[in-house]
């Protein structure tokens, strides 16, 4: 099939390359100049493992290209996607569909013969409607159908999310649309995946429930390392000991600093947002939200703490700015909270990221950036784990206390072994373990 992908982000790239993986003919649009004549040179501008190969090679067999105009794709086209970004709104944090609007917009003005448009971008429910409303107020003589189809990927296990998925939602009731769909998803008969045919407006709200499900979840289990502290329990063993109920199951049930990343935060406010415009507020959500933004903020006073409350003149190594490993995305990272908190309590911060450094140094001033972790760790008076990297999960931890001004661990992702570090001579703290 001819597909036409608007935005070459995440979920844009990752998708459309995917679908020409499948055998599709894939043209993926972007406005930025910049990020065209990138791709079209090989190179892909967001870190997420297996991307660049896939690209590549879907390239040389001639069924993925890029285009500055999508014109040409778009006309052709029996499936144009809309993945651009759809941020949180500067003041009432609603989701910004701008972009979308625009792509809806253009798409208006080009499509030929039926045409199913369909949105991969998170929206709030009703976005579809919309976009239905500006396409046909610009073309009432269009042959169209607009379809939801939110992307469930993970960053760091994108491609494997794509090609192998738990279910792939779509949200229309339109014969035609559904089968150019089952055509597009064709290839995951082979693994039998569910397809799930929905409204369209319960398909994006399918999204959202599922974010916020899972953000809800990492802030309970933050919630009971907190208790664990406090009554002298194990929070691992307590997340294992309910994961381990298939109604409840183990993952999302590791604690750490809060959630951050690019769908989490955002979704989670898009939908208390739209929750309280409908009169049907999301008081779990809204609670979520508050207490994950107050842990980011508490970190840097568990850093501290540790080194009796004073942190002026003390050198901080922080391993980690991203969100999580396996990616460069530093948005809504616990870093951003925590870096700054650090500085402003007198603290000398130098940190070491596998990929992230290059966006952690326009968002984080003051912070000095090392070569590794080694380097990073050098005359530090305490060391924190912020991101669970691998390469963080076997440091040599000898070298490590020799490197250091004094060996004090914080390990905000619980990688090591509280009685093993304290053998090895290390003052240790983690989350929610004695």
């Amino acid at each position: 099939m001819r597909v036409a992908m608007i935005g070459t982000g995440y979920v844009g790239l990752v998708s459309g390359a995917c679908f020409a993986d499948f055998g599709h003919d894939v043209t993926c649009v972007d406005k930025d100049p910049s990020k065209i004549e990138r791709l079209e040179r090989g190179e892909i501008p967001i870190f997420e493992p297996g991307l660049d190969d896939l690209v590549a090679a879907n390239v040389r067999g001639g069924r993925l290209s890029f285009a500055l105009d999508g014109a040409e794709a778009i006309r052709a086209a029996d499936a144009v996607f809309i993945a651009v970004g759809t941020p949180s709104r500067r003041g009432d944090g609603h989701a910004d569909l701008s972009y979308v609007h625009a792509a809806a917009e253009e798409i208006a003005g080009l499509i030929e013969g039926f045409t199913v448009v369909v949105t991969k971008s998170t929206v709030p429910v009703g976005t579809g409607d919309e976009i239905e409303r500006i396409i046909r107020e610009r073309r009432p003589d269009a042959d169209f159908a607009v379809v939801s189809n939110p992307e469930f990927l993970r960053e760091g296990a994108a491609i494997e999310d794509f090609k192998r998925p738990d279910r792939v939602v779509v949200g229309t009731e339109d014969a035609r649309a559904q089968a150019v769909m089952r055509e597009l998803y064709r290839p995951l008969n082979l693994n039998e995946t569910p397809i799930l045919f929905t409204g369209r407006r319960t398909s994006e709200l399918i999204k959202y429930a599922a974010n916020a499900f899972l953000a809800m979840k990492i802030t309970f289990i933050n919630e009971m390392a907190d208790l664990c502290e406090a009554v002298g329990a194990d929070v691992q063993q307590v997340a294992r000991g309910i994961g381990l109920d298939k109604r409840i199951g183990g993952k999302f049930l590791h604690a750490g600093p809060g959630y951050g990343g690019s769908c989490f935060p955002k979704d989670t406010l898009a939908l208390v947002r739209t929750a309280a415009d409908a009169g049907s507020p999301v008081r779990l959500i809204e609670t979520t939200v508050r207490i994950n933004d107050a842990r980011k903020k508490a970190m840097a006073g568990r850093v501290a703490n540790v080194l009796g409350g004073d942190l002026k003149g003390k050198t901080v190594a922080l391993l980690g700015l991203t969100f999580k490993p396996n990616t460069d995305d530093m948005r809504d990272a616990p870093s951003l909270d925590v870096a700054p908190a650090l500085i402003a309590m007198g603290a000398e911060v130098q940190a070491f990221d596998p990929e992230g450094m290059h966006e952690a140094a326009k968002l984080l001033d003051g912070v000095r950036f090392k070569d590794g972790p080694y380097e990073a760790v050098t005359g530090a008076d305490v060391v924190v784990i912020l991101t669970e990297w691998d390469q963080f999960r076997a440091l040599d931890i000898d070298r490590i206390k020799l490197l250091m001004r004094q060996p004090v661990m914080v390990d905000l992702r619980n990688v090591y072994r509280p009685e093993e570090m304290r053998t090895r001579g290390f003052r240790y703290a983690s989350i929610g373990r004695a």
